[in-house]
């Protein structure tokens, strides 16, 4: 069996993946708060953790995986959204309001993460199916001792917990300054932070022993994630934003909840994504959504593969430039596989870049060097175990490859050869009349610094390529 072997944040080292369970291993990842359209940097962590679902059903068996990915559908965010709907002329209940705007957003959500080859989850809880739980949950801190009553708020006392700031490296003396905390006059303690607080009558609510009210963010994964998972599991993941405070506290309060079952085994973290070299902001107009980049033509296979080029663990930068590069290369791998069935496995070369601390990279490498030996049954089956080259992938890649086949890609390529000539030798007309040629059968041409790049366009008809001389 496959050795696969993780970072893990908790410990600052890779470990081995050891299972509680063989016959079962267990994985949550915090999912969306559902008030908007995902945006690039909500997209990373579904395609870096979905490839880890993938390997771990190649190694483990697909019966034998748990993939639990929560959605957020109370929150400040949601209810401040449904408020600006009402203020912009709908009459409705807020609570109806909010139901639309959750159950829109999902769709949505599912939508986009679909196009870009992410496997949906065994489970996908929505964090208002869970509040008995979360209930449950809170009165058994209270009952422990880790937690308190004060304005119709319950809140987690930090400091009952002992290795409070160890998963985040952080001592609970050094996070006030600059820390993502809510300073109320109720809490003991500043770091303290809130399971459950009172709704406001117009708000979704619900009923419990402390009053109406709602659960506060982080008790909302540690109840979903025990109850689907059991108190110990063995991978925690998501992005290193929700490293502290989200993570921290839903460690504290799970740990504390059920002590020495110790919650999650391994916890991993994807680092950030910029654009173009800056962090995305809508003040720097870099920001976009993935409806946006699918919007303009983006496939979601180019869209996946430039998220999993770089290692999760550094920050991504998204470019045109990679964009264009990731097309090129989608388009040349679907040309090697067209028309062909895939091998039994995954190359042993791209299992092993993966089961590295995901080593996605590498994997691609290991996928450039199977096209370089013209393996496309390799190909096939090691660029589907990565969520690449499916049957509903890039749909422009996809027509060259069924209308055209290999022949026709060969014959692109021969022409962009023979034109690249003609200029180098100066004879502009040739090359003027290969790029003619090309533009009439639908191939759309772009130069650039690394050389000619080429994509099938409206009408790509690739019989009238068989013209040229």
């Amino acid at each position: 069996m496959t050795a696969i072997t993780l970072w893990n944040t908790a410990t600052r080292a890779r470990e081995r993946l050891v299972p509680l369970d063989p016959g079962n291993v267990r994985m949550y990842v915090c999912g969306p708060t559902v008030y908007d359209r995902a945006h690039l940097g909500n997209a990373r962590p579904v395609v870096v953790f979905d490839l880890l679902f993938r390997l771990l059903r190649h190694v483990y068996g697909a019966d034998h995986v748990t993939y639990v990915r929560n959605i957020t559908d109370v929150d400040d965010k949601i209810n401040a959204r449904a408020r600006e709907l009402q203020e912009a002329g709908d009459a409705r209940p807020m609570n109806d309001i909010v139901r639309d705007l959750t159950d829109r957003t999902i769709a949505w959500y599912h939508a986009d993460m679909d196009a870009l080859g992410a496997l949906r989850p065994s489970a996908e809880p929505r964090a208002t199916e869970w509040i008995a739980a979360m209930v449950a949950m809170i009165a058994g801190l209270l009952a422990r001792g880790h937690a308190y009553v004060a304005a119709g708020h319950v809140l987690f006392a930090v400091r009952s917990h002992a290795d409070y700031g160890r998963l985040s490296g952080r001592a609970p003396d050094d996070m006030l300054a600059g820390a993502r905390v809510e300073i109320a006059p109720y809490k003991r303690d500043p770091l303290d932070f809130v399971l459950w607080k009172p709704a406001a009558a117009a708000e979704p609510g619900w009923a419990s022993p402390w009053g109406r009210g709602r659960p506060g963010w982080h008790i909302e994964c540690s109840a979903m994630a025990g109850a689907l998972l059991g108190p110990a599991f063995d991978i925690h993941a998501g992005g290193i934003d929700l490293l502290f405070p989200h993570h921290e506290n839903e460690l504290a309060q799970s740990a504390a909840a059920a002590p020495g079952a110790g919650f999650a085994r391994l916890w991993l973290h994807n680092e950030m994504v910029q654009v173009e070299g800056r962090k995305m902001s809508k003040s720097l107009g870099n920001f976009f959504t993935v409806r946006d980049l699918l919007g303009r033509g983006v496939d979601g296979e180019v869209i996946r593969l430039v998220l999993m080029a770089t290692h999760y663990r550094s920050p991504m930068d998204w470019t045109e430039e990679r964009r264009r590069e990731a097309e090129t290369v989608l388009r040349r791998w679907r040309g090697l596989v067209a028309g062909i069935d895939p091998a039994p496995s995954p190359a042993p070369s791209v299992l092993a870049a993966l089961a590295d601390d995901l080593n996605a990279a590498g994997a691609i490498a290991a996928l450039h060097a199977l096209a370089a030996a013209g393996d496309g049954p390799g190909l096939l089956a090691s660029g589907r175990l990565m969520g690449l080259l499916g049957p509903g992938g890039d749909g422009r890649a996809e027509a060259a490859a069924a209308g055209a086949g290999v022949a026709a890609g060969a014959r692109i390529e021969a022409l962009l050869a023979a034109r690249e000539a003609a200029r180098a030798g100066r004879d502009f007309a040739r090359a003027d009349a290969i790029r003619a040629d090309l533009l009439a059968a639908g191939v759309i041409v772009r130069d650039t610094p690394a050389g000619a790049e080429w994509e099938p366009g409206p009408g790509f008809d690739p019989a009238r390529l068989e013209a040229r001389g």
